[in-house]
């Protein structure tokens, strides 16, 4: 059974944290953790990338590391019990998993005895498609990617800082729920808003 844990920043709040550690049976120092900086502006010297290893660090884990599938061999992840992928940019993200082939070691081990915990881009990653980033802040797109298929590891589209007007400003004024609503009928989908210290926690089943 695997578990995934989609948020919009990572261990933000006590429950977060909680409800990840509520997912772990085995001895905390034991476990192997990797942390996929790809799509974060300065990769590992990215403050949230920072953060997310001192939360790791505080919650007992000895084993941390970080991963850049831009140039790191993504086999790396096999043998990991956490994969943390943090956010950023997520056409990035997206571009350099299907290049490294991290997309299909991650598929796999989702179907495994691992949490995937991902942030912002990284909840985004292991959706259905990133439609809605293009929708959204097409600007992001300095790949030229043209196919916005995700790993779709979750069925679940999330939005994330869904509370964060300061973040996706529009220059019709429309609030970012007014745009959701309307790629939603435009895509005829239905998008999960997840705010910025709320999560979704998903058990798989190894039947899927």
């Amino acid at each position: 059974m695997s578990s995934l844990l989609l948020t919009s920043c990572g261990f933000y709040t006590e429950d977060i944290k909680n409800q990840f550690l509520d997912f772990i049976d085995r001895d905390i120092s034991q476990l192997k953790v990797s942390i996929i900086t790809t799509g974060s502006p300065m990769k590992e010297n990215n403050r949230y990338a920072q953060r997310a290893m001192q939360d790791f660090k505080d919650m007992g884990f000895k084993h941390i590391n970080f991963v850049d599938i831009e140039f790191d061999d993504p086999q790396i992840l096999i043998h990991r019990d956490v994969i943390y992928i943090n956010g950023g940019n997520p056409f990035t993200l997206l571009y350099y998993a299907k290049k490294s082939g991290a997309d299909e070691i991650i598929k796999t081990l989702a179907a495994q005895n691992i949490i995937i915990v991902g942030v912002s881009a990284g909840a985004l990653l292991l959706g259905p498609n990133i439609n809605i980033v293009d929708f959204f802040t097409p600007q992001m797109n300095t790949m030229d990617l043209t196919d916005f298929k995700a790993l779709g590891v979750t069925d679940k589209l999330i939005f994330p800082h869904y509370d964060r007007e300061d973040v996706f400003k529009d220059s019709t004024n429309k609030t970012i729920e007014e745009r959701i609503v309307e790629f939603e009928s435009n895509e005829n989908c239905k998008v999960t808003r997840l705010k910025d210290e709320e999560y979704i926690s998903i058990l798989m089943n190894q039947a899927h």
